[in-house]
């Protein structure tokens, strides 16, 4: 009983001890949830409508990219890029799916027959598209490679994709009419011409300072007009960069080691046990070896011409003796020191053809290139023996043999290219002979059976050794440069950001307006951390944080955040106040000008009366003023004679008379003008019409969120 007793005097107390049970219980499972939620929002890049952008398929298509781009482009260019990609191609499906359209099986040998019919992969002997040659070339793949038949599948969805997008942009145009009404309507937009005589008040005769703008106007202009000023979200920051980079002092350092190659010294040699000379690189008898043992950048035994010097030291290498040297010099980043050591004279351009034999392992070679080197040799001789007997065969044999596609439309001919525009070996064949000569070259692509079909011109082509030292800073430098941004580090965690700086001479970068899937900071290129950072939680206005940098560091601070949505007053002042101050001018004159004839009211603002001819409504310019299409507009209204009130256009306020009024001329049929109406929406849709779909359909971009950004 005592203990029943107890029970029931605490009851209130077991209640809230249950119910907070309870209460953990839903919010345990609510965690859960909330855990399965979020991972599926992590693997979701972004939804176009309703169609999911997975993380995996995403992240798969952007190596492949960046594989292809290779250096040519950096990741966050190629995730753009196949964003883009995938947007494009979910708006896109979207309608194909409304519409019921496919590409069926037919269609797609059609396709397929289209984009192959050029390739020898797939010709017959006839020269003509073999169906069965394509149908074995895709059983080979499947059997052999599964990641082969795989982009094999990709390519044909890709064809697909590009055809069933061309059907519906057809469909599209083929919708597209002009009638009659829109043609008699569009040739008296042109036709109709009137003569004007105006007096123009430009909005500068009242000056800026006497028209001020508050940020309550600006705020109310940017209410009634919202959908104009609506901003994704953003951020603000600033940044002390600092570069480490070489200082006069490491630059003199580096000019006395190149001076100190030039001459001989002397060496202890220790398997003679006895001092030797070794000489310098004005006396180096193998200066390719001497080059490549002291220089940055390897010896080039190409002979070049003037304009491929560098444009600093161009006139003084071009006018050395041989074994004569010129430097140091500084050129892109470099100390160099030149030496001449040969002089030819060379043709300036050249003209050739020739026929490209791959073999196995060769730059140009394919699947279907088996011959080894030696078997690629000996045929290329062997094609040499019969074009030596007769050279009308040399077209003949390029279209049968030559593995060059890029010339083999033209006979194998290269038509007149400046020397040095091809690789060494082949360049030395045509710029070194003479016309007429006939070989076979060896280059990294294979064997080419060449011929000389001319030279032209003469010049002096020199051959340079020039040792080339990377300017770069030194270590005590570059701990300079560590020092000085840790120590603008710990001074700003108690001073002002700026007041610092300029304590210390540093220049200060603001970057304004930083979007979150920007990359590039001005100033200081790629930088998606400092971004990153920007838009994190974590990261507090007035927080500062140090970033490696290309060469440094950047000392940042993050100075504002901006949420997605409506502009402040603030950050619409740049575009909203001129706007503002317009209208207010155009108040302003108005109400000081009360003269209510031209000649009055040019008199009245010291002004002259202006006369404009053949004005149109298509192209509504008034000569003297500009595009002026609310003028013009109200021009046409008005009857010959007739003056108008004060008009407020994009450049001043106008009063004008017509002179003289001249309707378009009356046809007979207005088809032509129709057919120029539609010609015109036809023209519009190839660039137009994709844009229209995206503005409408509802994207969620997940890049950001889900860190593949």
């Amino acid at each position: 009983m005592a203990v029943l007793n107890k029970i029931r005097q605490r009851s209130l107390f077991l209640i809230i001890i249950i119910a907070l049970a309870l209460f953990a219980f839903v919010l345990a499972d609510l965690f859960k949830n909330g855990s399965a939620l979020s991972a599926k929002a992590q693997n979701t890049v972004g939804v176009i409508n309703g169609k999911d952008v997975t993380r995996d398929d995403f992240l798969q298509k952007v190596e492949a990219a960046q594989r292809q781009a290779g250096a040519s482009a950096t990741n966050n260019q190629v995730i753009n890029s196949i964003w883009d990609q995938e947007v494009r191609k979910a708006i896109m499906e979207t309608q194909f799916e409304k519409l019921g359209m496919t590409v069926e099986k037919d269609q797609m040998r059609d396709v397929l027959k289209t984009a192959l019919g050029s390739s020898p992969d797939f010709l017959n002997e006839a020269g003509l598209f073999d169906e069965s040659k394509l149908n074995e070339y895709i059983a080979n793949l499947k059997e052999t490679s599964q990641e082969g038949y795989q982009g094999w599948v990709n390519y044909e969805k890709t064809l697909a994709f590009s055809a069933l997008q061309q059907n519906y942009f057809n469909m599209v145009k083929a919708g597209l009419t002009g009638t009659l009404a829109e043609g008699e309507l569009d040739h008296k937009l042109e036709g109709n011409k009137i003569d004007i005589k105006f007096v123009q008040i430009p909005y500068s005769s009242v000056d800026d300072s006497s028209v001020p703008v508050s940020k309550s106007e600006i705020s109310d202009y940017i209410k009634k007009h919202e959908k104009q000023y609506q901003v994704e979200a953003s951020a603000d920051i600033k940044y002390v960069e600092f570069k480490e980079e070489a200082s006069v002092e490491d630059e003199n350092v580096l000019k006395e080691q190149l001076k100190a190659l030039l001459n001989d010294r002397e060496e202890y040699n220790e398997g003679l046990k006895a001092s030797e000379t070794v000489p310098g690189f004005l006396n180096a008898t193998d200066n390719g070896d001497y080059v490549n043992a002291n220089s940055d950048i390897k010896f080039d035994e190409r002979f070049i011409f003037k304009s491929s010097l560098p444009a600093v030291a161009a006139d003084s290498i071009f006018n050395l003796s041989v074994g004569q040297v010129y430097g140091p010099y500084k050129d892109n980043g470099y100390f160099k020191v030149s030496k001449l050591i040969a002089v030819k004279q060379v043709p300036d351009s050249a003209k050739v053809r020739h026929i490209l034999i791959p073999y196995l392992g060769s730059a140009s070679a394919d699947a279907s290139v088996t011959r080894s080197e030696q078997q690629a040799k000996v045929f290329a001789d062997s094609l040499l023996s019969i074009v030596k007997k007769d050279r009308s065969k040399f077209p003949e044999l390029v279209k049968e043999h030559s593995s060059d596609l890029g010339s083999v439309e033209n006979g194998g001919e290269y038509d007149w290219h400046p020397y040095n525009s091809m690789v060494s070996e082949f360049n030395d064949f045509e710029f070194d002979g003479k016309t007429g000569d006939l070989g076979v070259v060896k280059t990294a692509f294979g064997f080419h059976i060449m011929e000389v079909l001319g030279q032209k011109g003469q010049g002096k082509a020199m051959q340079v050794a020039t040792i080339a030292k990377k300017i770069e800073p030194s270590e005590e430098t570059i701990d300079a440069v560590f020092r000085n941004a840790s120590n603008f580090e710990i001074a700003i965690g108690k001073k002002d950001f700026d007041a610092v700086a300029k304590e210390s001479k540093y220049i200060v970068r603001p970057v304004n307006g930083i979007k979150i899937l920007d990359e590039n900071i001005p100033g200081i290129g790629s930088q998606r951390p400092i971004v990153r950072w920007a838009f994190s939680e974590e990261a507090k206005i007035g927080e500062v944080k140090r970033f490696s940098i290309p060469n440094g560091y950047a000392i940042v601070q993050l100075v504002a955040k901006h949420e997605e949505g409506t502009m402040s007053a603030d950050q619409a002042s740049a575009t909203v106040s001129p706007i503002i101050r317009k209208e207010k001018k155009a108040e302003i004159i108005k109400n000081r000008a009360k003269a209510t004839s031209l000649e009055a009211l040019a008199t009245a603002e010291k002004t002259t009366v202006k006369t404009a001819s053949a004005i149109n409504m298509k192209n509504p310019t008034i000569t003297g003023a500009g595009r002026e299409p609310l003028v013009v507009g109200t021009a046409f209204g008005l009857k010959q004679g007739q003056t108008s009130k004060l008009i407020a256009g994009d450049f001043g306020v106008y009063m004008l008379q017509v002179t003289k009024v001249e309707p378009a001329a009356k046809l007979d049929n207005y088809q032509a003008a129709a057919n120029r109406v539609e010609q015109q929406k036809v023209n519009v849709v190839s660039s137009k019409l994709y844009d229209a779909l995206k503005e409408a359909a509802e994207i969620e971009d997940n890049r950001a969120k889900t860190q593949v950004q």
